[in-house]
């Protein structure tokens, strides 16, 4: 009985949890949307991201990060500024770390940020399902070997029908 009730339970926090990150360097569904969390932030500057479109400096901006950490499509906030992101990219610095890249519009924007400690809501969780469709191909290079691993080592044993689709 009492293996039953742990089953049980088991599917219970699947449930509860799959609309947040599985893992990461916070562990299992550390960080949950609506919450404020503290992170490094760099800039960088370009013109395209990781699938293939033009980085955005709207009402959204482009940001890079670890995708086992902070997923593609994950949409935040910075309080400081009031400023809503997308992660649409990632880079080797990122891997490994809870640094958060912010796309900036010039070189001069991207030297006044240099490196901040900022406080971030996350808005929205992005796809673990889609970053591992991106990366995929990509396994040549170490640091998207890295997050693949951690991307398949969250998801192992969670049934396909509760992976987040985009």
């Amino acid at each position: 009985m009492k293996s039953v009730h742990l089953y049980l339970f088991g599917i219970a926090c699947l449930l509860a949890g799959c609309a947040s990150p599985v893992g990461g360097l916070l562990g299992p569904g550390a960080l949950k949307p609506g919450k404020n969390y503290r992170v490094k932030t760099t800039a960088y500057t370009g013109k395209r991201n990781a699938i293939g479109q033009r980085l955005q400096h709207g009402p959204v901006i482009s940001a890079a990060a670890d995708w086992s950490e902070f997923p593609l499509g994950t949409r935040f906030r910075i309080l400081e500024n009031g400023k809503n992101y997308i992660i649409d990219d990632y880079g080797s610095a990122m891997v490994g770390t809870r640094t958060i890249d912010l796309c900036m519009p010039s070189n001069s924007a991207m030297c006044a940020w240099g490196v901040r400690w900022v406080n971030i809501e996350i808005l929205e969780w992005g796809s673990p399902r889609a970053s591992l469709e991106v990366l995929s191909p990509r396994k040549n290079a170490w640091y998207v070997r890295r997050m693949l691993s951690s991307l398949q080592r969250q998801s192992k044993g969670i049934p396909q029908q509760f992976h987040r689709k985009k």
